[in-house]
């Protein structure tokens, strides 16, 4: 019996989230270091020019920040290509309106343990990744969202 509620209670216990890693964000309209956005939602998204799923996404993406545009919201993108002018060509086409950092040496990107393009990674306010996705799928923007949303209303529901 005791092995069984040992168990019952490994597995309902909460799993710990993992803090995101720093970055520095090189951005105009952004603090220095990711750190400095504890507080707010970020949504941070991974992508490259050759990225064919990235397309679709940043027209998304760029509703999200007109949607959610507040002091609680960030929505950033970082862009792995090592040739940023291919990145460049990518922006004229789709345009971002959204701050993007630039990571060539995929020095970030290596922090976060990329498995796929493109890939988003949703911080809560306290810093921590509440949720990631490898891939972009349209099927699954309502998904998207929600995991935003719940951060956004439990964030504020505790400030």
């Amino acid at each position: 019996m005791k092995k069984i509620i040992c168990l019952l209670i490994f597995l309902v216990a909460p799993l710990s989230a993992q803090q995101a890693p720093d970055f520095s964000l090189k951005s105009p309209t952004l603090p220095k270091q990711l750190s400095q956005l504890k507080g707010k939602v970020v949504y941070v998204d991974f992508w490259a020019s050759w990225c064919q799923p990235c397309r679709k996404s940043f027209p998304w993406m760029n509703q999200l920040q007109q949607k959610y545009s507040n002091d609680e919201f960030v929505m950033l993108a970082v862009n792995v290509d090592s040739d940023i002018d291919l990145a460049e060509i990518f922006l004229q086409q789709v345009p971002a309106n959204f701050p993007i950092v630039y990571d060539p040496k995929g020095e970030i990107a290596a922090k976060f343990d990329l498995l796929g393009m493109p890939s988003s990674f949703i911080i809560n306010k306290q810093g921590e990744i509440a949720y990631s996705h490898t891939g972009f799928f349209e099927n699954k923007i309502a998904d998207y969202q929600s995991e935003i949303e719940s951060l956004l209303k439990h964030s504020s529901a505790a400030n």
